[in-house]
């Protein structure tokens, strides 16, 4: 399953938003990757294994299931997360970039590559894996919009410089 969506940061026509400085968005981005827990409510047990200048490694539980993580990242510009594949689950490939197409705009890019079924195969009468793609579709579209919740309370708080 491949799925990408937007989420738009800074919005120049909308003076209720607080402009946020794709620095702060960064520094957000791996905030989470480091510390998974403080951007969603049923992660534990998490453990950074092994880390370097642009890499980390981590383990999490979520709910019931453990999940393992690779990520790397280009600084201030995407964050890859290779989720490996277990008994539990099949894996995937999570990425987060952040875009500036001028001075006053700012947006996120997620990208999401599972092997979950997009559609339904030619020939099948079985529309579960499509039915469940959709779902996960709108899980994952949730859970990025509750990110940008959390990044922008984090720099209501100081807690992403300026």
């Amino acid at each position: 399953m491949h799925f990408e969506h937007l989420v738009q940061i800074n919005d120049p026509l909308n003076p209720l938003l607080t402009p946020l400085s794709a620095q702060q968005v960064w520094q957000a981005l791996l905030w989470r990757a480091e510390k998974p827990q403080d951007f969603q409510d049923d992660v534990s047990e998490v453990k950074i294994h092994e880390r370097g200048d642009d890499y980390m490694v981590r383990s999490f539980r979520l709910g019931n299931l453990h999940v393992r993580d690779n990520i790397e990242w280009d600084e201030g510009r995407t964050i890859h997360f290779h989720t490996q594949p277990n008994d539990e689950h099949n894996g995937g490939i999570l990425t987060i970039a952040i875009e500036t197409p001028d001075e006053a705009q700012l947006f996120v890019r997620f990208t999401y590559n599972t092997p979950l079924a997009d559609t339904v195969a030619a020939g099948s009468d079985d529309a579960s894996d499509a039915y469940f793609s959709s779902y996960v579709k709108s899980a994952y579209h949730e859970a990025d919009i509750d990110t940008v919740r959390r990044i922008r309370e984090l720099a209501a708080q100081g807690s992403l410089g300026h």
